[in-house]
């Protein structure tokens, strides 16, 4: 087997290790790569849905908050794409989701360090080295950042049941989507969910006979886009973050929530009007259903359709009869199983989240020596903005600048609110 040694081993090749990928080609000669066992650059594909749009500003893209003049920024795919006056005289309040997508597999395919089709089997420690073993070849790293994403979460009661009828909606673009006479049940209160409920009314997956739309918020909750929410998503606020207990954390992250999981105003509204028109203008009495304060607790497969028990968070428990049910549930974080041989070194709170220090690194039991960063690992850690793009370069140049052990990136930024004690408190910075 032919055996290579990097300074730096990416698993995964998702948009957060893409930005740290791009911000390392400013140091040629520090060895890294990017590996992963897709076939080739994807980003959510199930999820296109027409119309879906980003909630977060394009200039927070792989590399601008931190390096402007970088050639992987979303204005130089814009240049370089020839679409760069048109796009300006688009005004779009949010670029489409589908336009980002192609953005992120612009600079994969401009760094020859991103490896598709490389799937990462295990990966040991020994002799002071990761050593990552492939089909067909074995590779050493002193450091490792893991990047692999993350996997759709639907509830324990529903797994025996996942197939043609009940799936996850961050694969309804790759599922069977003629819902012509049926009765389908969308779950989740979020931006997902807001988009199939709106896919589904529209009916260009066909005519349903009803859609309910269930959620276990109290209402159909906007996306808080103020100037001072805002603000959760900068430096200053994580730095301050990161000074709090574990306590304060979880409870600050709960009351946060529609700070980076509401619904967009753009998509409520549309909805909204797309009721309208249908049930009052149209005068088409049909059978959709806005179910708030409501959590689906468990399901019965009634042979030719399903039986979802529903409990009301005021009132009595509600049965739905479903043909289909899409759950937009959200997605979970999980320790890719190339991992196995570590864990029993790797540090783990209490409820088996990673022990993360305020650098991206694990907490294990050789990280002096050598690193293990995690992207998209650290909510309970770094809050809110973690599994958000809003600090993604911010993020990657505090890894890139940990890594190298001297400061390449200005992380340093302005904010009009004083999180912490006071300005004669020492500031606390990440890297």
């Amino acid at each position: 087997m032919i055996q290579q040694h990097i300074t730096l081993a990416g698993i995964g090749a998702g948009p957060f290790n893409l930005s740290v990928a791009a911000l390392m080609q400013k140091v040629p000669d520090v060895s890294y790569a990017l590996f992963d066992k897709k076939k080739s650059f994807h980003w959510h594909p199930g999820l296109m849905l027409q119309g879906a749009r980003l909630q977060t500003s394009w200039m927070k893209d792989l590399v601008t908050p931190v390096d402007p003049t970088s050639p992987y920024s979303f204005l130089k795919f814009l240049v370089d794409h020839g679409r760069f006056y048109a796009f300006i005289n688009a005004e779009q309040a949010a670029i489409s989701r589908q336009e980002f997508a192609q953005y992120l597999e612009w600079v994969a395919a401009q760094l020859p360090q991103v490896n598709f089709n490389a799937h990462v089997r295990e990966i040991d420690y020994k002799q002071g080295r990761f050593w990552l073993r492939f089909d067909d070849r074995i590779l050493s790293a002193d450091h490792l950042c893991l990047g692999t994403g993350t996997q759709p979460f639907v509830p324990e009661f529903a797994v025996p049941h996942l197939g043609q009828q009940i799936f996850h909606g961050g694969s309804i673009l790759n599922s069977q989507r003629n819902f012509a006479g049926k009765r389908v049940v969308v779950v989740g209160g979020g931006q997902t969910g807001a988009e199939v409920f709106l896919e589904l009314i529209s009916e260009r997956w066909g005519e349903c006979e009803s859609v309910a739309w269930l959620s276990r918020r109290g209402n159909f909750d906007q996306l808080d886009e103020a100037p001072f929410t805002n603000d959760l998503f900068t430096p200053g606020y994580v730095q301050h973050f990161l000074s709090l207990n574990r306590q304060q954390k979880r409870e600050l992250v709960a009351r946060q929530k529609l700070a980076s999981d509401g619904i967009s105003p753009s998509t409520l509204q549309e909805i909204y009007q797309s009721l309208y028109q249908i049930q009052i203008v149209q005068g088409r009495n049909k059978g959709y259903a806005l179910l708030p304060s409501r959590e689906l607790v468990a399901m019965q497969n009634q042979h030719s359709h399903y039986a979802l028990q529903v409990v009301h968070h005021q009132q009595a428990d509600e049965w739905l009869d479903a043909d289909v049910v899409i759950f937009c549930t959200g997605f979970k974080t999980v320790i890719p199983g190339c991992l196995e041989p570590l864990l029993d070194r790797v540090g783990w709170e209490e409820d088996g989240l990673l022990a993360m220090q305020d650098n991206y690194q694990v907490r294990w039991e050789h990280g002096q020596q050598n690193h293990i960063y995690a992207v998209n690992a650290s909510r309970h850690h770094h809050g809110i903005v973690d599994p958000q793009t809003s600090l993604m370069a911010w993020r990657s140049a505090n890894i890139v600048n940990d890594l190298l052990g001297y400061r390449l990136y200005n992380l340093e930024q302005n904010s009009f609110v004083q999180w912490g004690k006071g300005q004669a408190e020492k500031e606390r910075y990440v890297a």
